[in-house]
């Protein structure tokens, strides 16, 4: 009998370690695509002015090639970039779109706070809080995770102002 149980006892860890493995390796493809990828400088510099510079992870390559192909209109705000810059920036943006589950499809209008996995995360938000003075819009993560400028957005940080 306590051959049986130090078998099972094997057995449950060793299923247990293949599983932590499975899903490490699913972290790191998400960490990788996600948004853990080092921003450029520039586009710190550029996008970063106006907001905060997402992740290029957060969304597929075609939903960025359609903001850089449209700055002029970009959300309602011509942010108009010099041709060098905006290849440069789309190209990089290219490289590090988003390949996992979370940029699987375009969202609507491109936007990241459209997207399935967005709204997933945030469904028990309740829409009222968007519109506190303090965050004003769902793209204003920095509201809510005080990391976000570094890509960090661990639900455990998380604090919504009241």
């Amino acid at each position: 009998m306590r051959k049986s149980f130090h078998t099972h006892a094997r057995h449950a860890l060793f299923g247990l370690g293949a599983l932590l493995c499975f899903n490490l390796a699913a972290l790191a493809d998400d960490d990788h695509h996600g948004g853990r990828v080092p921003l450029s400088p520039q586009y710190k510099q550029e996008c970063g002015s106006c907001h905060v510079p997402y992740p290029p992870g957060l969304l597929p390559a075609a939903s960025w090639q359609r903001l850089m192909n449209n700055l002029p209109k970009h959300f309602g705000t011509d942010a108009s970039l010099d041709p060098a810059a905006t290849k440069q920036l789309a190209a990089w943006l290219d490289a590090n779109a988003g390949t996992g589950k979370r940029a699987r499809e375009a969202p609507s209008q491109d936007r990241i706070t459209k997207s399935a996995w967005f709204e997933r995360k945030h469904d028990e938000v309740p829409a009222a809080a968007w519109k506190r003075p303090a965050i004003k819009s769902a793209a204003n993560c920095a509201a809510c995770h005080p990391r976000a400028e570094q890509g960090a957005f661990n639900e455990h940080d998380v604090r919504i102002p009241r």
